[in-house]
């Protein structure tokens, strides 16, 4: 009868928990290159597509409004031309701090310098601002909603504040980054820089007269009409006038503060 020789037994519980490791830690760096190469596709929409896309929505839209104010001069020019407006209708607005009557001055119903441009519906582009200084050429919408107008390029009109040429102050707010950013450099702007705003009616030109680098986001006052910061002493206006107030984000890529430039009106043409 032959001898039954043991079968060796061997140990492999150390063995298979290191390879259990090792598979452990492949598959948190998978997760993690995947994560990050999600978040990579991320920044590259936020920063470079929605710029791309609403940079060409916005330049349509300036066509389309050029093409439709020019349709509109046209028309106009078949008729009576006495209705023009006379320089004598343009407001003296060279001092950045002009009076103006108290009534005059009140949220959005001031007398406006050139009449005859209809009043805006929500979210739709009725004019266009234009910074020659930092290239900017952007629709003006009414709103300040950010699907609606801010995230499609455009810069929003602050309901309840002056139109263009009215007394009182004519307040923007623009993204500083993504959806096509057209404020991100208006901290480059200096005294004297031109603001231009087109409409249907008229082309008013205002010039940057002060700035206010960091106030907080609840800080109302910097958009009334007289333009005047309620958190920092002495940054605004103190008499009525005819104002532009731009408004962005700051720091870059954060929300928690706001930049703020103010413009007076310097004159107006009608188109």
């Amino acid at each position: 009868m032959r001898e039954r020789v043991p079968v060796p037994v061997v140990q492999q519980g150390r063995r298979g928990r290191r390879a259990l490791g090792v598979r452990v830690l492949w598959g948190g760096a998978e997760v993690a290159v995947t994560l990050g190469l999600v978040l990579l596709l991320f920044v590259v929409h936020q920063l470079w597509w929605t710029n791309r896309q609403a940079r060409a929505a916005a330049e349509r839209t300036v066509h389309a409004l050029e093409e439709e104010w020019g349709e509109s001069s046209v028309e106009g020019g078949r008729g009576d031309s006495s209705s023009s407006s006379s320089p004598s209708a343009s407001p003296q607005a060279s001092v950045p701090e002009r009076s103006s009557p108290p009534s005059e001055a009140s949220s959005g119903g001031g007398s406006s310098v050139r009449t005859g441009d209809p009043a805006p519906r929500w979210d739709q582009a009725y004019a266009i601002l234009r910074i020659p200084e930092i290239g900017v050429r952007v629709p003006v919408a009414e709103g300040v909603s950010e699907g609606g107008v801010l995230d499609q390029g455009y810069v929003g009109h602050y309901p309840r504040t002056a139109q263009p040429g009215q007394a009182g102050n004519f307040a923007l707010a623009g993204h500083r980054n993504t959806h096509g950013e057209p404020f991100r450099y208006i901290n480059r702007l200096r005294r004297g820089d031109e603001l231009r705003v087109e409409t249907r009616g008229a082309v008013y030109t205002y010039v940057v007269d002060k700035r206010l680098a960091r106030t907080v986001a609840r800080d109302g006052g910097v958009i009334r009409d007289v333009p005047r910061s309620e958190v920092r002493e002495g940054h605004g206006y103190r008499a009525p006038g005819y104002y532009i107030t731009l408004t962005t984000c700051t720091p870059e890529y954060t929300s928690k503060y706001r930049l703020v430039v103010w413009g007076t009106l310097r004159s107006m043409r009608p188109r």
